[in-house]
């Protein structure tokens, strides 16, 4: 890897971490156009660079988590079922999981087909709730046990978080600051557990390009936070199923043509 791909992969991490797209999904497939080696450090470098993304959550949101324990307390519960699910699994989809473009191909195309449907189908209740402090227990833990299914590369975090908080009676706005937040404790754990596994393996020349993925992923995410966030108060995410589909035939024909 050189200083070059890591500033890509930075600046995909930023741009995708929390739009409804799957971050881990392109950071596999721009991976392999970019012609890295399926090593152990690469894996590790997708993971662990999704810190940049949570310093950005945690820039914009401290105060939202730090003065509101009703919210705070939604975030945790709502994390626990992919704690618990990522634990169980972290081996599998490491050895197995983190470098199969077959699997985010199609991870892409059904789930961009589902976004589509679900928008056209369902969307946004008309009552749907705005103010975080008022989601329950239960609402919470839903979209936690949604958000652990996407620990399949292409799924989307987001994207699971933002159908289930929808389904739920959420609004877009609402759903998405909640997948914001709980990005923090989720991010959080899976870049500390790939770190307390991988680091002493770690030279100096890869731990530099970790920084460069990190700073750059950082600075990207903040902006595309900014401009997510200001978008959904006005839109729906068909176009994002929309861009999940197109992306996954281009690549399809690109590998398997």
């Amino acid at each position: 890897m050189t200083i070059f791909s890591a500033i890509i992969l930075g600046i995909i991490e930023g741009l995708t971490e929390f739009l409804p797209v799957s971050s881990t999904g392109h950071l596999i497939l721009a991976s392999r156009l970019l012609e890295l080696s399926e090593t152990s450090f690469i894996k590790s470098f997708n993971i662990i660079i999704q810190l940049g993304a949570i310093l950005a959550v945690l820039v914009l949101y401290w105060r939202r988590l730090l003065v509101n324990p009703r919210i705070l307390g939604r975030v945790v519960a709502a994390f626990l079922p992919t704690a618990v699910v990522g634990l169980l699994v972290y081996p599998l989809v490491k050895s197995y999981l983190l470098d199969n473009v077959t699997v985010v191909i199609w991870a892409l195309l059904l789930g961009g087909l589902f976004l589509i449907f679900f928008e056209k189908k369902f969307g946004e209740k008309p009552e749907a709730l705005a103010d975080l402090e008022k989601l329950s227990w239960t609402q919470s833990v839903l979209i936690g046990l949604a958000q652990s299914v996407a620990i399949i590369p292409g799924v989307s975090r987001s994207a699971a978080t933002i159908v289930v908080g929808l389904a739920l009676g959420l609004s877009r706005a609402a759903v998405v600051e909640f997948s914001f937040l709980l990005a923090i404790p989720t991010l959080a754990a899976a870049t500390g557990l790939d770190l307390i596994k991988s680091s002493a393996n770690f030279t100096t020349d890869q731990i530099w390009l970790l920084v460069v993925g990190l700073v750059t992923s950082f600075v990207v995410a903040i902006l595309a936070i900014k401009t997510f966030l200001a978008y959904v108060r006005q839109n729906d995410f068909e176009l994002f199923g929309l861009y999940r589909v197109i992306l996954a035939l281009i690549f399809m024909v690109v590998f398997f043509l």
